[in-house]
């Protein structure tokens, strides 16, 4: 037990030897840059670019990746049995029967339930176990030995923004510098150490841009695709079958996913990022959404029934008032024609009673 536990104090000693890297050559760079170049004009920018570097990388770094909650663990007397069980066939039973009540879409290659031995706990949607961390990361993404730590679900839009404000660093540093660097080759730059400072300056600044840009270009689709990268090698396996686009809302969506529905906050931290409805919105599936639309739908088709039975009433009372006009002006026009019908045969029956006295006569 002691060796071991030697042991993994040393390997997660070792672990930091990449981010300690890192952090040297950043010092540097600034000490290069500030100390021996001290190019006053554009000292406003480098700082601002400098300190959204490191906090993004701060925050990628001891940002704690997430875990599986507890409704996702079996309870005692379940994975006491579970445990007792050597048949694979009675252990998926006693998992399917604890999932019943789980939002779980996605299975394992066989069709199984996803479960971790390590961790003694159900997978959610999207969950893989880091053998680095030794522990399971929600929408894990990777393990980068850059920053020591799982890149998922919590730490996944600082992760994004460290590539970006480092690219942008690193940019900004080769493009200042490269006026330099040229006087370096054409003997105008006076004869001091700081042109070695140049001269590192421009090639470490290039080589880190040609590297990140190349993996926050890759990001960058990822995100649009609502894709991790352990899915893009390998496609989540759903009820229905493997799906690479199982988890795409749509571009606009896939990217509120990542950096929150707030762009104002898209460059920093999003205080609201971590509520609760954004915390599970990632576990969207094929089949949640086809409820969402269903549901959708039928309110869409019980607005359209109201709508028709409106227009049907509406239709009904104006043919009532039609139908009672129509009757009203029958009834004056018969009026009308007795009326006129009364007078003509008064007329008719005075000249008649005149021929009639004019002709006696």
């Amino acid at each position: 037990m002691a060796p071991t536990h030697v042991l993994r104090c040393c390997q997660r000693g070792l672990a930091w030897i990449p981010v300690i890297f890192i952090a040297l050559v950043v010092c540097w760079s600034y000490y290069a840059y500030v100390v021996e170049l001290c190019i006053f004009i554009y000292m406003v920018f480098f700082h601002l670019s400098f300190v959204m570097f490191v906090w993004s990388y701060w925050k990628t770094i001891f940002t704690r990746p997430a875990n599986p909650s507890k409704e996702f663990c079996l309870p005692k007397a379940e994975k006491e049995q579970y445990v007792k069980e050597e048949r694979p066939e009675s252990q998926q039973e006693i998992l399917w029967r604890a999932t019943a009540n789980l939002p779980l879409y996605t299975r394992t290659g066989a069709g199984a339930i996803r479960y971790c031995d390590r961790c003694q706990v159900i997978k959610p949607d999207r969950c893989h176990h880091c053998s680095a961390c030794d522990m399971c990361v929600l929408k894990m993404d990777h393990h980068c030995p850059w920053v020591n730590n799982c890149v998922g679900f919590s730490n996944y839009k600082f992760f994004i923004l460290f590539l970006c404000y480092s690219l942008v660093y690193c940019l900004f540093i080769a493009a200042t510098v490269l006026q330099y660097f040229i006087k370096f080759w054409t003997n105008e730059l006076p004869d001091t150490h700081a042109k070695f400072h140049v001269l590192f300056l421009f090639f470490v600044a290039a080589m880190f841009c040609i590297s990140i840009l190349s993996l926050f270009s890759y990001h960058l689709w990822l995100v649009g695709k609502n894709r991790s990268t352990i899915e893009a090698f390998r496609a989540p396996v759903f009820r229905t079958g493997s799906d690479k686009n199982g988890f795409s809302l749509g571009f606009g969506k896939n990217i509120a996913q990542v950096f929150g529905d707030e762009r104002k906050f898209w460059d920093v931290s999003n205080p609201e990022f971590q509520s609760l409805t954004q915390s599970f919105s990632y576990l969207l599936s094929p089949l949640s959404r086809c409820v969402v639309i269903r549901c959708v739908v039928i309110r869409c088709v019980v607005i359209r029934c109201v709508v028709i039975r409106c227009v049907v009433i509406r239709c009904v009372v104006i043919r009532c008032v039609v139908i009672r006009c129509v009757v009203i002006r029958c009834v004056v026009i018969r009026c009308v024609v007795i009326r006129c019908g009364v007078i003509l045969c008064g007329v008719i029956l005075c000249v008649v009673i005149r021929c009639v006295v004019i002709r006696c006569v």
